[in-house]
């Protein structure tokens, strides 16, 4: 089994990837989320609906385009402030949290992480920012994109206005365990999300560099590496990923428990859309996640690149002072 070395040579802070990971997040939401809007809206629609109105485009080019023909273009973001607001500390938490893990499982003597330890490092990465950040981001996003409202007509006023707003109202009127609605399938989405990225990127990048004879790609092969490692968690998990945006857009029911929540929706997606539903909306997802991770880690391995070389002159340019200390 291959084995990846440990980069035990200066390891990054935390305030590294802070800064490297925002940025990442921030350019890959910026340039995505509309596809992520579109892919919400196709796993929110209902079957039965959709069959009365015969005029409902079924493919996501056709949702896009009617979401920006009947509320604006602007509401294909939709829900983005919760997401960048999210942004940095899920990525902080994603990378630093992988790297804290790489590093518990790193083989004692030679300190290396086999790829087998990468799988696991990505598992317990994505189950901490799923637990940490993404499932509140989760509820709060997905409640702003399900409004069915116009961004042009002043007069069309929604039930939420702002990612703060939406969380204050679910807070309020639903309690603050609803912002974890979902918690347990949103580990598991993103527990095999990092999983199958991590361990394909960091496999990718190492053949890369040994075919090559490179100490560091150039960005447009990490932007590459990630588009295609970014594809593989979509496809792994697509059923996870619906049932969970179902339970989070729905109400909370008093006395109702997560697993019997789960059952429900799980059993009504089967019995009245069939088993195909639970794949609804999967093109747009592996559109908005690929080239999203394509984007996240190049823009993340050229700023902490930067980070590194301002770090490592920062050093060089005190060393004359530190002798006359």
């Amino acid at each position: 089994m291959a084995a990846t070395k440990s980069q035990t040579k200066t390891r990054a802070s935390l305030s590294t990837h802070l800064l490297a990971g925002g940025a990442a997040g921030l350019a890959e939401a910026m340039c995505c989320h509309p596809l992520d809007t579109i892919k919400v809206r196709m796993q929110l629609k209902n079957s039965r609906r959709a069959a009365i109105d015969a005029t409902a485009p079924k493919s996501f080019l056709g949702v896009g385009q009617r979401i920006v023909q009947r509320e604006g273009i602007r509401a294909l973001y939709k829900g983005l402030g919760a997401v960048v607001s999210g942004i940095v500390p899920k990525m902080a938490i994603r990378f630093s949290s992988f790297e804290y893990y790489k590093t518990l499982l790193a083989n004692k003597d030679t300190g290396l992480v086999s790829t087998s330890g990468v799988f696991v490092a990505g598992l317990l990465a994505g189950t901490t920012e799923a637990v940490a950040v993404v499932t509140p981001m989760d509820v709060v996003k997905i409640r702003l994109q399900a409004q069915r409202h116009s961004t042009v007509d002043p007069m069309d006023v929604p039930k939420y206005r702002n990612a703060v707003h939406a969380a204050f109202t679910i807070v309020k009127e639903e309690g603050p365990m609803t912002l974890y609605k979902g918690v347990a399938l949103t580990a598991l989405r993103q527990a095999t999300n990092q999983a199958v990225n991590f361990t394909f990127y960091q496999e990718f990048k190492r053949i890369a560099r040994q075919m090559q004879g490179l100490d560091e790609l150039p960005s447009y092969q990490h932007l590459i590496l990630g588009g295609v490692s970014g594809a593989m968690g979509p496809i792994s998990n697509a059923p996870i990923d619906t049932i969970k945006t179902r339970i989070q857009k729905a109400t909370t029911v008093a006395g109702e428990s997560g697993w019997s929540r789960f059952v429900t929706v799980t059993r009504d997606i089967a019995q009245k859309e069939g088993y195909k539903a639970f794949y609804r909306g999967l093109t747009p997802r592996i559109l908005r996640v690929a080239p999203g991770q394509a984007i996240t880690f190049m823009v993340y391995e050229k700023v902490k690149t930067w980070i590194d070389i301002w770090n490592a002159r920062s050093q060089h340019i005190r060393l004359p002072n530190e002798k006359y200390a």
